[in-house]
């Protein structure tokens, strides 16, 4: 009974997650395939703690190369697993991308792997995201995936807090 408490329990990590609560604008940069210049847009985020403090969820609005975008991501901190979880919907496909990863203290920076859709070929892409917490109104969150075997970015997002 013990074990299962503890693993239901909010701890230090959820209690990070659920600083993040509000309203947050975010400036994207977002690149389309490597060497490709990259495409600038906004949108806004909410961000709330769900299910007593063991969650983070997040609904993205914003526009995308002409075109309405919201996206919906969930993150949690698995107290059995000792790391982050985290998916992501958006309207801009049918999948979903899942990932998970740890948190580097030091350099305050949740370092996540997992994979989406790809949809030109419907296969699985390897991903990996950093999400840095610079302070307590701005994160800075950067996205990798594969081309031809090879990683590149494609996209980052700086996020500050609305006022």
């Amino acid at each position: 009974m013990k074990a299962w408490q503890d693993y239901m329990e909010p701890g230090d990590m959820h209690k990070m997650m659920a600083s993040w609560d509000g309203a947050w604008e975010m400036d994207i940069t977002h690149w389309m395939e490597p060497g490709a210049e990259g495409a600038k847009s906004t949108a806004t985020c909410e961000t709330k703690t769900i299910m007593g403090g063991r969650y983070s969820e997040s609904k993205h609005n914003g526009n995308f190369f002409g075109a309405p975008f919201e996206g919906l991501s969930l993150m949690g901190y698995d107290n059995g697993k000792k790391e982050f979880v985290s998916t992501w919907i958006d309207n801009m496909g049918t999948g979903i991308m899942i990932m998970t990863g740890t948190y580097d203290a030091a350099t305050k920076t949740i370092k996540m792997k997992g994979t989406a859709t790809d949809p030109m070929t419907g296969k699985d892409v390897a991903m990996r995201e950093t999400l840095q917490i610079v302070d307590d109104n701005t994160q800075v969150m950067e996205m990798y995936s594969e081309v031809d075997g090879k990683e590149f970015k494609n996209m980052s997002i700086t996020m500050k807090r609305k006022k």
